[in-house]
Formats: C-alpha cells, sequence, structure tokens
C-alpha cells in the first residue's frame, strides 16, 4: 500500500470524524440540561478519544514521512496545516471541553464551540480535498 493512499485513508477518517461532530455531536450538546450534558460529556471525552488519538497520531506521522521523504508545496503545506489543527484542538478546544466538564456550562460556550468548529471542519475537508486530488494525479 502506498503512502499516498496510507495518508488518503487517514485524512478521510479525520473528515468523517469532523463533519460527524459538526453536524451531530456538537449540536446536540444543546439539548442536555446542564447536568445531563456533564455526565454525558465525560463518556463522551473518554470514548472519543479511542477513535480520534489513533487518526490524529497517525495522520501527523504518515504526513512526516511523506514531507520527508518526499519535499514539496504541497507536503510542506499539508504538514502545516496539521500542525495548525494540532494548535487549535489544544489551545481552543480543549479549554472549551474543560468548561464543560467543570459545569461551566451555558448556550454561548456551546454556540461558541460550534461555531469555531466550522474552521476546522472546513481545515480537515480542504486537507482531504487536497490529498484526494495529489492521490488521483500522482
Amino acid at each position: 500500500m502506498s503512502i499516498l493512499l496510507i495518508r488518503l485513508l487517514f485524512d478521510f477518517g479525520l473528515l468523517v470524524l469532523i463533519w460527524l461532530v459538526q453536524l451531530i455531536i456538537y449540536p446536540s450538546f444543546l439539548f442536555y440540561e446542564s447536568g445531563n450534558l456533564k455526565v454525558w460529556h465525560k463518556k463522551y471525552t473518554q470514548k472519543i478519544t479511542y477513535v480520534v488519538l489513533p487518526l490524529i497520531i497517525g495522520q501527523l506521522i504518515v504526513n512526516t514521512v511523506h514531507l520527508f521523504n518526499n519535499f514539496s508545496i504541497f507536503t510542506l503545506g499539508s504538514f502545516l496545516m496539521i500542525i495548525a489543527l494540532w494548535m487549535m484542538t489544544f489551545l481552543i478546544f480543549v479549554p472549551l471541553h474543560s468548561k464543560i466538564s467543570n459545569n461551566e456550562i451555558n448556550l454561548p460556550l456551546i454556540h461558541q464551540l460550534i461555531g469555531l468548529n466550522w474552521i476546522r471542519t472546513l481545515l480537515w475537508s480542504g486537507l482531504f480535498v487536497s490529498s484526494l486530488l495529489y492521490y488521483l494525479t500522482h
């Protein structure tokens, strides 16, 4: 299996995941009462980690290998986009999720989570589309 196909598979997995989060999971937080959301959120964050962690680590590893084996504007741009996504996740989304875990739950917080996540959704979508186009042309 080529590194391009492996890369495409990781990018596709994260594409599907981010769209599920954006369209279903985060909006569902609006339908929970504060106490119930805190309980559900603890279970959600624990379980989603088992899906997210292998995908984002795999994506980073494959893209790093691809960058060093085939340095180009595409591989560098993809690598930098992944770093930006990680930074957004850890600097913006982890603190927002911490507020939910600490029961600092309110509608503006949930709307902020949903609104800001559109940026990650579009970036991961763009990353997948660029990987798909690269795969089809190489």
